[in-house]
């Protein structure tokens, strides 16, 4: 069962990977935002009044900061062509019965899909799943963007691992229209997945920028990949598919080229690590591994 963090180029590692060995992708690669998306850790410690932010409900709290931010570039002339290679390399190693999930936004999703149908086979899309969230900017000159796009491909149709069992239940809508006995039990999740963003000053904000909600990759996880088996995330960031993957009994592999994000994995899912479990922080140069 060990499980394995690389500091490396992703093209690099998923390049050395068997094929057909990695049950689940789920990866969150940058936006192309065309920005530097930077962000400070910070701590939030709640006040009656005179506070730095307003949060839910009205709250106030004061804000330190605490050591330097955190960063990466987030801006590509050809983003999709930057894609590409490391989608072909995903389809390759997705066992038979294998599934990725692409989480981007409203900027590269629809040139993503083109991509990712070429490469999986346009029968082989089952969904875009829309991740409805609140807070964050609210621009007047236009909607204000509060929704990601997660794209869900299989490698084949007819042989995908699929637990209906473990998809979510959610509240109904509108309780009073169906019987005592399914509101207590609640819908089965859809394809719209409301779901606030990691809390400001929740145990799981790791200070790392676009972190995602642990419950968004758990819910993939549990449904998409059998236990025991292996999830891979190569734009791995903050790390929340490996602790989503660890908590579930499931292996990882996890890769980002920032030093920075490695050493926020290492302080998040060092309490995973035991001798039944092992995680493995190892830095890849080319061909040359060493342990880190």
């Amino acid at each position: 069962m060990t499980s394995k963090v690389y500091l490396a180029e992703n093209l690099d590692v998923l390049s050395s990977i068997p094929d057909c060995s990695v049950d689940l992708v789920y990866t969150d690669p940058p936006f192309n935002t065309g920005k530097k998306r930077k962000k400070a850790k910070e701590k939030f410690t709640r006040v009656h009044s005179d506070g730095d932010r307003v949060g839910f409900g009205g709250n106030q709290y004061l804000v330190d900061t605490l050591g330097t931010s955190m960063s990466y570039d987030d801006s590509f002339h050809d983003f999709i062509g930057f894609l590409s290679p490391r989608m072909v390399h995903i389809h390759r190693i997705l066992k038979p019965t294998g599934c990725l999930y692409l989480h981007l936004d409203y900027r590269e999703v629809h040139y993503a899909r083109i991509l990712g149908d070429s490469i999986f086979g346009r029968d082989n899309f089952l969904n875009e799943i829309i991740w409805a969230y609140d807070y964050g900017g609210k621009p007047k000159t236009k909607w204000p963007a509060k929704h990601d796009n997660i794209l869900f491909w299989v490698k084949d149709l007819k042989n995908y691992y699929w637990n209906y069992d473990e998809i979510a239940r959610i509240p109904y809508m509108a309780p009073g229209l169906v019987t005592a006995e399914k509101a207590a039990r609640g819908k089965v999740a859809t394809d719209c997945w409301w779901h606030t963003i990691v809390p400001t000053n929740g145990k799981e904000k790791t200070g790392y920028p676009t972190q995602k909600p642990l419950g968004i990759v758990e819910r993939i996880v549990k449904v998409s990949s059998p236990p025991g088996g292996v999830v891979l995330d190569c734009f791995a960031g903050s790390g929340t598919t490996g602790e989503a993957a660890a908590k579930l009994g499931r292996k990882f592999i996890l890769v980002d080229r920032n030093i920075e994000a490695i050493d926020v994995m290492r302080e998040r899912l060092g309490p995973y690590s035991t001798e039944e479990y092992p995680i493995r922080f190892i830095k890849r140069l080319g061909k040359k591994k060493e342990v880190v």
